[in-house]
């Protein structure tokens, strides 16, 4: 049974739950948890919240999983709620956004060889990007995680936050051109 549910669609397996098959939602779980978790860190510094979150992001969704159209997809459906819970738990602790990206993702540079240098330098510029993106507004850091880090299209996205594809877009190239002008003005160079 395992086999046969990992090569079905998130979107076939939704419709299982829907038809009563309950036990497929388990695997829709372990499909998108480490996903979700990773997303939730871009905003949550505390895994103990992190934890709490995911799990009531899964709970909402297999509450309203009789809601979901199987025509949509499923990973904006269940990133939109993600997005929703993470928005929540932000506005009642008041913390703010701790991303922390990649390294490559905005500043990709080749490193010298010597590994213990890679590894410094490496510290370094993850850093210099984590300050640099503590400083972008969330209207503009939130559609930069998800394009890059999460890999979502623009149209995933617009599901996700519920903005035209095009802000999408636009809010990603001025999320870029913010970076990069904040980057100049912390004293780094590119």
């Amino acid at each position: 049974m395992e086999q046969r549910k990992s090569k079905k669609s998130d979107e076939e397996i939704v419709a299982l739950v829907q038809a009563g098959d309950i036990d497929f939602f388990e695997f829709l779980i372990n499909r998108y948890k480490e996903k979700i978790k990773r997303y939730a860190r871009k905003f949550l510094s505390e895994s103990e919240d992190i934890n709490d979150i995911v799990q009531e992001i899964f709970i909402k969704a297999y509450i309203n999983i009789q809601s979901f159209d199987i025509k949509r997809k499923f990973s904006s459906w269940l990133y939109r709620i993600a997005h929703n819970e993470l928005v929540n738990a932000l506005k009642k602790k008041k913390k703010n956004i701790l991303p922390l990206f990649e390294l490559d993702t905005f500043l990709p540079r080749k490193l010298q060889d010597d590994s213990f240098r890679k590894s410094i330098d490496r510290k370094d510029t993850k850093k210099m990007i984590d300050r640099c993106l503590d400083r972008v507004e969330p209207k503009y850091r939130e559609p930069i995680i998800l394009y890059y880090l999460e890999e979502l299209s623009y149209q995933e996205i617009s599901e996700v936050m519920r903005i035209p594809i095009s802000t999408v877009g636009t809010r990603i190239k001025r999320g870029k051109k913010n970076m990069k002008s904040i980057f100049k003005k912390l004293g780094y160079s590119l």
